[in-house]
């Protein structure tokens, strides 16, 4: 394995690895399973909506020439000809000087141009006295104010939220194409990790815990992949080889490993990978945490290899194991949007790469969005991330930047 030209800058690097990546395959979904998905296919309504005119509220359709003249000092008082329920049937028509009670939906008879709100009403059953006649030629929703056939309604490429599952539940859809989710193999490996079962060997100060078994998993399964857990090998080639040959053969959509990525010697995954066939696409990238990232091709399959540490593993999962797996599943869109704050703190960086600052990014009483760091920055604190909802960049050719400076952050996933 020949690696590349060292310290790749960060867009470089993520262009490298999106380039390299081809979408999965769509799979047919129950629509109350769709929540968070990729659609692959476009959304064409099959009727119009609504299908007759309907009142936007609870009152009386009336004529608005029949109530205009209404106050609360001369009311119009007009015979109530019946009820209509949402769901009901409106008559044929609406005659002259008469109102209809109606409910919110229900269909307008022909001829009423405006809803009477029951507020401004005595409520009557039989005759009703309207107070005032602010709605007249009002509060009636249009045939097809939402949409019309062969409107469409949703493209390939959106990502399926709350109000899309319903719209495609308006239009009939029982099942509807998605990106199949990418099933990752995840391993961790190192000689001084241990799983919370041996939590007594962390007591004693002998081990220290996998964290990035956990984190690294809720990642993969929040942006849209499962997670398939290879568990921890030591720092020993030959127990890494079997785990990820036993991946390989179960054809997984991706491999995550995390630590012995470095120059160290005990650092053997590159080796490891070597021998399974792999490219080296990247290695090395100009950034601080996570300047140790690793990505290539195995037997077709993507492999990111991360740091070890717990903070530089999931910013390099932020910056390009995100990306690649919302690419895998059709998002059109797979790198967020940067958000522009001001600096609380004032930031001075120690070398010449990009610096990812963990931070609390909010919009002050004065509608500014200002972005808070959540302390010590340095790659080993956890804590330092579990605060954060956003990750600051600090260019690579800026050193020192002043309280009150504008900074690009990039939004994390947090949940509400």
């Amino acid at each position: 394995m020949t690696a590349p030209a060292a310290r790749v800058p960060v867009e470089e690097a993520r262009a490298r690895v999106l380039a390299a990546l081809r979408t999965l395959d769509a799979e047919l979904v129950p629509v109350r399973r769709t929540l968070g998905r990729v659609l692959r296919e476009p959304i064409v309504a099959p009727y119009t909506s609504p299908a007759w005119p309907n009142s936007a509220m609870d009152g009386y359709a009336v004529r608005s020439a029949d109530v205009r003249a209404a106050t609360p000092d001369a009311p119009v008082i007009l015979p109530v000809a019946g009820t209509i329920a949402a769901g009901g049937r409106a008559p044929d028509a609406l005659a002259p000087g008469t109102a209809w009670r109606i409910m919110t939906g229900a269909p307008i008879p022909t001829g009423a141009d405006g809803v009477i709100r029951i507020e401004d009403t005595d409520g009557g059953t039989t005759q009703v006295t309207i107070r005032d006649a602010r709605d007249a030629g009002r509060n009636v929703r249009p045939r097809g104010e939402d949409f019309g056939r062969g409107d469409l309604l949703l493209d390939r490429g959106t990502v399926l939220g709350p109000a899309h599952v319903g719209l495609l539940a308006a239009c009939g859809r029982r099942e509807v194409r998605v990106g199949r989710p990418p099933r990752v193999a995840l391993l961790a490996s190192g000689d001084e990790l241990v799983d919370i079962d041996r939590f007594g060997e962390v007591l004693t100060g002998d081990r220290i815990v996998s964290t990035n078994s956990y984190t690294l998993a809720a990642a993969i399964t929040e942006a849209g992949a499962v997670p398939h857990d290879l568990g921890l090998v030591a720092d020993e080639p030959s127990a890494m080889l079997a785990r990820l040959e036993g991946a390989l053969e179960e054809r997984v959509d991706a491999i995550v490993t995390s630590g012995g990525i470095s120059v160290g010697a005990f650092d053997h995954t590159r080796d490891v990978l070597t021998r399974l066939g792999a490219t080296l696409d990247v290695w090395r990238v100009r950034m601080r945490p996570g300047g140790p990232f690793a990505f290539g091709m195995v037997r077709g399959i993507p492999w990111f290899g991360l740091p070890g540490n717990p903070v530089s593993a999931l910013v390099t999962f932020e910056l390009f194991v995100r990306p690649a797996l919302r690419s895998l599943l059709g998002d059109p869109r797979p790198v967020p949007a940067p958000l522009r704050a001001q600096l609380r703190d004032a930031v001075r960086t120690q070398a010449p790469l990009t610096h990812y600052l963990r931070a609390v990014v909010a919009r002050d009483g004065d509608g500014v969005v200002r972005a808070t760091l959540t302390g010590p920055q340095g790659s080993g604190l956890l804590t330092s991330m579990a605060r954060a909802n956003a990750l600051v960049v600090v260019p690579h050719d800026v050193q020192e930047l002043a309280a009150g400076s504008e900074v690009d952050a990039l939004p994390l996933a947090v949940p509400a």
